[in-house]
């Protein structure tokens, strides 16, 4: 039997050479992907954060989201992403990885950046528009729709909009690898964001943060939702899921850690204060309800 075709609803792509935007229903996204950051535009940014950056800085990349008619605006940056990063003494929590000469700030760059409103935003002059700042709540658990519906994103629905946006990547002085990814995909119902940081130190432990944001379109009023996780294991562990023994190559796809970090036993891979004590470990779900 075929499928019932989706209906696509009225929207606008506009394009330039480093940008995407969509517009649709009340909604504005815009995708900047752009070269990795300049000799001057990272002196910037470091003199900002007050330490060093990672070895692929895409300082100008970002994620915008703008809901009009309840002026809510939501944002992935790479500064904003690297503000997260613990500058000073890492301390309980913080889940430090000693395998290198103590450095005055976390040398993997792990980040616990949910996106968000950027200081530059909320700041305006008076007389400009400022946007709303998000007001996030704990998520009823009972409540299907305060839930990312996993069914609703895996079906074969038309895409209108998708985008991959690199905001970092270091390779941890040949110590394994920090990257932090935003993807975005709109359906004709709904959009959904995943913001994924991944983690390997070679030898010690494989870490993972992720962020998904979906809404539905058809939301009254309109909803958000947002659901923070946190991963890690050793990486003895994780090696120990390989297909082939010698072939150690899967150690590097994110695909890979990501499946062995989220299909382990939970008391594994995000029992409260792992080996690291990293506070991040478990899920997190909240909502936001943003004005008609």
């Amino acid at each position: 039997m075929a499928q019932s075709q989706v209906p696509i609803p009225e929207h606008k792509l506009l394009e330039s050479p480093n940008s995407r935007t969509i517009e649709i229903f009340d909604w504005s996204i815009t995708a900047s992907t752009n070269p990795i950051s300049n000799a001057s535009e990272c002196d910037s940014l470091q003199a900002t954060l007050g330490f060093p950056l990672p070895e692929m800085t895409f300082g100008n990349n970002l994620l915008t989201l703008e809901h009009k008619s309840s002026s809510w605006k939501y944002s992935f940056t790479t500064e904003g992403a690297l503000k997260a990063v613990k500058n000073g003494e890492l301390g309980p929590g913080d889940g430090g990885v000693k395998t290198v000469p103590t450095k005055p700030y976390d040398w993997t760059y792990t980040t616990t950046y949910p996106g968000g409103l950027e200081p530059s935003d909320s700041e305006k002059p008076s007389g400009e528009e400022k946007p709303v700042e998000s007001k996030w709540i704990a998520a009823d658990p009972e409540d299907p729709s305060q839930a990312i519906p996993m069914a609703e994103l895996t079906r074969p629905d038309p895409i209108l909009f998708y985008a991959e946006i690199p905001l970092f990547e270091d390779e941890l002085h040949d110590n394994g690898s920090s990257a932090l990814l935003v993807r975005i995909r709109v359906m004709p119902g709904c959009l959904f964001i995943l913001a994924r940081f991944t983690l390997r130190v070679d030898n010690v432990l494989f870490r993972q943060f992720d962020t998904r944001i979906y809404h539905s379109f058809s939301s009254s009023p309109p909803l958000i939702v947002r659901e923070t996780s946190g991963w890690e294991a050793p990486y003895d562990r994780v090696k120990r899921l390989l297909p082939m023994r010698d072939d150690l190559t899967p150690l590097t796809d994110p695909s890979f850690i990501t499946k062995a970090l989220t299909e382990m036993p939970p008391r594994l891979s995000q029992g409260e204060g792992g080996k690291t004590g990293w506070r991040a470990l478990g899920t997190r779900r909240e909502i936001t309800k943003l004005a008609s």
